[in-house]
């Protein structure tokens, strides 16, 4: 095998970043890694060692070294991301190998194909720092939960992040309805359910509906009210890959699926309004979540039952309080989403929050 091919399976999607770098001869091997390259999405560029324009080695974000090409890239310059693949499970020698060429993983196919189309994954979506994730759940039914998520990613989009919105209450209406989307084309939760390991991010960010600027995963209108938690990991996970602002609404149960979406909140914010039967409800609710997630705070709704104020609500909860949710009358028709003027006092609220977590996580 001479020279240096690419190879481009039938779903490649046009504009897509490159893929790793492979360097074998083992016609086999090769045959491996460009299906593990396939079912990760990525285009990759082959060649039988070090290719003669070095810009290749050091630029390509990952290089799949087989463990027939070592002595041909004994001599490459050091670099980060370099892989040592072999097949053979009993080779001690194969560890020796991989430090003459600097590979910071040695791989052995096929045990580690699941970890490999992960990492081929990344590289083809140019992953960086992981969304902000914030999930708002309810301390007690009406609390105003999904008004304020909604609000939350809406001020998001208007603020330039990318921001997508999780509808993850099945029983709660629909988050599209509340945005007033409910025909808007694209996928609902039920079209997920069979997805286990690794999706893509930028494939599930552009099959959902886009609504005021932003991506809505939402319910539709049929009978299915549960997602396996399996599936609920691996979309919100591919969500958060890609960066930007992640807003959850949740469901006051705390069953498998939410339990995986607790898994990967950074921030979750507990809505309730200042009503002593309110704060009570609250606080099993709390109890439920604050076994999964560790930065729970809470938000509070006027108006005031007696000797009830903000910061009276968050100490007898025992969480730090994020503010007063300001009340916002929406127009009668509709066509205002909550939070969606932006001058109103709920999006200044949203803008505040947005800020204060964006610097605590030293974005």
């Amino acid at each position: 095998m001479a020279g240096a091919i690419t190879h481009e399976g039938p779903a490649v999607a046009e504009g897509r970043r490159s893929g790793p770098l492979i360097v074998t001869e083992d016609a086999e091997l090769l045959d491996d890694l460009l299906r593990l390259c396939a079912a990760a999405g990525a285009r990759p560029e082959v060649h039988p060692g070090v290719p003669e324009h070095r810009g290749s080695w050091e630029a390509a974000p990952l290089v799949l070294v087989g463990d027939d090409a070592v002595r041909r890239v004994r001599g490459a310059v050091r670099r980060r991301g370099v892989v040592l693949v072999g097949r053979d499970q009993d080779d001690s020698g194969v560890w020796r190998r991989a430090v003459e060429i600097g590979a910071e993983h040695v791989l052995v196919l096929p045990d580690g194909e699941q970890w490999l189309v992960d990492r081929i994954a990344d590289v083809a979506e140019g992953v960086g720092r992981p969304a902000l994730t914030v999930g708002v759940i309810g301390g007690r039914g009406g609390a105003g939960a999904s008004t304020l998520a909604c609000a939350l990613a809406v001020t998001s989009a208007r603020e330039g992040r990318r921001t997508l919105l999780v509808d993850a209450d099945p029983l709660g209406g629909g988050l599209d309805v509340l945005l007033g989307g409910e025909t808007s084309a694209g996928l609902r939760w039920p079209a997920f359910a069979a997805s286990r390991g690794r999706v893509g991010g930028g494939a599930l960010e552009e099959s959902l509906p886009e609504l005021h600027a932003l991506r809505v995963l939402s319910w539709d209108r049929g009978d299915t009210v549960a997602v396996p938690p399996p599936a609920v990991r691996a979309v919100l996970a591919a969500a958060r890959r890609r960066g930007g602002a992640v807003v959850v609404d949740l469901p006051r149960r705390v069953d498998e699926g939410v339990a995986e979406v607790l898994a990967q909140l950074d921030v979750g914010v507990l809505v309730i309004p200042a009503e002593l039967r309110a704060v009570a409800a609250a606080r099993r609710v709390a109890s439920a979540v604050g076994m999964v997630l560790a930065d729970l705070r809470v938000a509070v709704r006027g108006p005031y039952g007696p000797g009830l104020g903000d910061h009276e609500v968050a100490r007898l909860l025992g969480l730090p309080l994020v503010g007063e949710v300001p009340a916002e009358t929406p127009p009668p028709d509709g066509s205002v989403p909550p939070g969606g003027a932006a001058r109103g006092p709920l999006a200044r609220f949203c803008s505040a929050f947005w800020e204060r977590a964006l610097a605590e996580a030293g974005d």
